[in-house]
């Protein structure tokens, strides 16, 4: 059964309706045929003037989706040819991050990215994608890989944040992030990355720290979630909505201020409702990028890297 947010209670009523009528025989009175045709149509307006005027926490509900396709999903339907790497060679296996080597369109590259499960066992066994430092350690593993055979990175960011944890803090989480972050920017092959759903964090940013950071129309990409930073102003996640309205954490902010290059659309009714449509157009842009980036030698790449994200902050809002 499909998962409706609050917002979508009336299109939630709609689809019901149509259910219902799909199980009616039709009659000499009603064409049920065309009556569900007729609801289905007025769902599909119902659909685009909803989505059209998202706010920002009605984004945030879309990007946590329990529906919406997670990395592993974009992993098997994009990557072909995908063997999948385990470990850091230094502590243990972190299944809050998933990646490998495969190939994207014939190109051979290293995938990585936040894995938050579809079900409650597998999102207990993923950690609901907040990664542990052996996990960011995986990912500076695999990024190096890359780096030695001239492979190409691809990234998936989908994570509240960071497990906060005190295990982890005790194996060094901020250090692992920071690493990560400094491995991102130092390596000499293309790095791109796109927010799938959620980006939250320096756990976003490890891993994100790219040529080309590419966002999910109905995703998100911030410092700290909306109920995490309504706790510290307001003592109160009462005032999440004020808060992801404030801290200007969607697709379309967020090229206004230069922090991503592009914002890739999703189908109408946000990728939920047509996963392989959403994944498919994920990876046109991203193979475009590759073959646009493939061009640049190593020391470019790095330089430009690291100009990019010198030079955030500086437009202002």
């Amino acid at each position: 059964m499909t998962t409706y947010l609050e917002f979508e209670k009336p299109i939630a009523e709609l689809e019901s309706k149509i259910a219902e009528l799909r199980h009616v025989p039709n009659s000499a009175d009603v064409d049920i045929a065309d009556e569900v045709m007729r609801l289905q149509e007025k769902v599909q307006k119902l659909l685009r003037a909803t989505y059209a005027k998202l706010t920002p926490w009605q984004r945030v509900q879309v990007a946590r989706h329990a529906e919406r396709p997670h990395a592993q999903r974009y992993i098997d339907r994009l990557i072909t040819d995908y063997t999948p790497l385990a470990g850091d060679r230094l502590f243990g296996e972190d299944a809050a991050i998933v990646g490998g080597i495969g190939r994207l369109d014939g190109r051979s590259l290293v995938v990585l990215g936040q894995e938050k499960g579809d079900d409650t066992e597998s999102r207990l066994k993923h950690n609901f994608g907040m990664a542990r430092p052996e996990g960011y350690r995986k990912a500076q593993r695999l990024m190096r890989l890359a780096d030695r055979f001239g492979l190409p990175v691809l990234t998936f960011v989908d994570t509240p944040g960071a497990y906060p944890g005190i295990d982890a803090e005790e194996r060094g989480q901020a250090e692992a992030i920071a690493t990560s972050i400094d491995t991102c920017l130092a390596i000499g092959v293309p790095l791109v990355s796109v927010v799938i759903g959620e980006g939250g964090s320096g756990g976003a940013l490890a891993i994100a720290s790219a040529d080309r950071v590419y966002m999910l129309e109905n995703s998100v990409y911030s410092v700290i979630t909306p109920e995490g930073c309504a706790s510290i102003l307001w003592r109160s996640n009462a005032n999440a909505q004020d808060a992801a309205e404030a801290m200007k954490m969607t697709a379309t902010d967020l090229k206004k201020l230069d922090v991503i290059d592009e914002v890739i659309p999703e189908p109408m009714g946000g990728a939920h409702r047509a996963p392989d449509e959403a994944i498919d157009s994920v990876g046109k842009v991203v193979s475009a990028a590759l073959a646009d980036l493939a061009q640049l030698d190593r020391d470019t790449l790095r330089r430009q890297r690291q100009d990019k994200f010198l030079a955030m902050g500086k437009k202002g809002l």
